[in-house]
C-alpha cells in the first residue's frame, strides 16, 4: 500500500465511521475469545488498540509488511508487532488461540491460497479465525486502485477459499448493506476517474454520525443482509 494511504489510515482509523464499524465487527466475533489473538496485517494499528480497550484480557500480537506502519501500531496499541508476510507468518504453528485478518486477502501482494494456509498453522486446533473482504468484483474501483486491493469476494467466494485451506464451522455475512447505493453511487458514478483518491477521508462530523449510526442499527439487526460492500466470515480450525 502506499504510504500516503497508511498516513491517512493512521489518522483516520480511530475516529472514521467505517473503521469503527469494522472494528466493532471484528470485535463482536471475538466474543469468547480467551489467550493470544494475531491480527495479521495490522496496518499503523486502529484494531489492535480498539481490542485492547474492548477486550483488555486478550493477550495481543500484531504482524505487518511495512516497517513504518508496525512501528506506529506497536505505539498505538501497546502491543508486540513483527514485521513480515501473511504468506510466510513468522511464528510457530499452533501458537494462536485467535486470528484475525482484515481486509489483507484482497492486497496484491498477497497470495491467498498460501496466507490461509498459514492462518491455519499457527492457529492451534479448534482455534478461530475471522476473515473480512471487501465484497463483489464488479464493486472494484479508485478506491482499490489507491490501497492496492485487486480482488474483492462475494460470501460463497469467501466461504469456498476457506473450505479449500481446511477450515470448517464457517459462518459468512454481509456488512454495510444499508450504505450500500451510496458506495455504489460514489465508486461508480462519482469517483471513477483513474486518478480519484481513496475513501479513506475525514468526513464532517454530522455525516460521519449518521453513517456510523446506520452501521450500528444494522449491526443489531437479527437477520442477514444479501448483499453489502464488505463480507465478513468466521471459521474454525479443526
Amino acid at each position: 500500500m502506499e504510504p500516503a494511504e497508511y498516513a491517512l489510515m493512521d489518522q483516520a482509523e480511530q475516529r472514521m465511521w467505517w473503521y469503527r464499524a469494522l472494528h466493532a465487527r471484528l470485535a463482536d466475533s471475538l466474543a469468547g475469545i480467551t489467550g493470544r489473538v494475531l491480527d495479521a496485517g495490522c496496518g499503523t494499528g486502529g484494531l489492535l488498540a480498539a481490542l485492547h480497550r474492548r477486550a483488555p484480557g486478550l493477550e495481543l500480537f500484531g504482524l505487518e509488511w511495512s516497517a513504518l506502519a508496525a512501528v506506529r501500531a506497536a505505539q498505538k496499541s501497546g502491543a508486540p508487532v513483527a514485521r513480515g508476510s501473511v504468506n510466510a507468518l513468522p511464528f510457530a504453528g499452533g501458537c494462536f488461540d485467535a486470528a484475525v485478518t482484515a481486509d489483507v486477502l484482497c492486497h496484491a501482494a498477497v497470495d491467498p491460497q498460501a496466507a490461509l494456509a498459514e492462518l491455519h498453522r499457527v492457529l492451534r486446533p479448534g482455534g478461530r479465525l475471522v476473515v473480512n473482504m471487501p465484497a463483489f468484483t464488479w464493486l472494484l474501483s479508485a478506491h482499490d486502485r489507491r490501497v492496492h486491493n485487486v480482488r474483492r469476494h462475494s460470501a460463497g467466494q469467501l466461504r469456498a477459499a476457506l473450505e479449500a485451506a481446511g477450515f470448517t464451522r464457517i459462518r459468512t455475512r454481509y456488512w454495510n448493506a444499508l450504505l450500500l447505493p451510496l458506495m455504489v453511487a460514489q465508486r461508480k458514478l462519482l469517483a471513477r476517474g483513474a486518478d480519484a483518491a481513496s475513501d479513506v477521508a475525514p468526513f464532517p462530523p454530522w455525516l460521519d454520525a449518521t453513517f456510523h449510526g446506520i452501521t450500528a442499527l444494522e449491526r443489531r439487526l437479527p437477520f442477514p443482509m444479501p448483499a453489502g460492500g464488505s463480507v465478513l466470515a468466521i471459521a474454525a480450525r479443526p
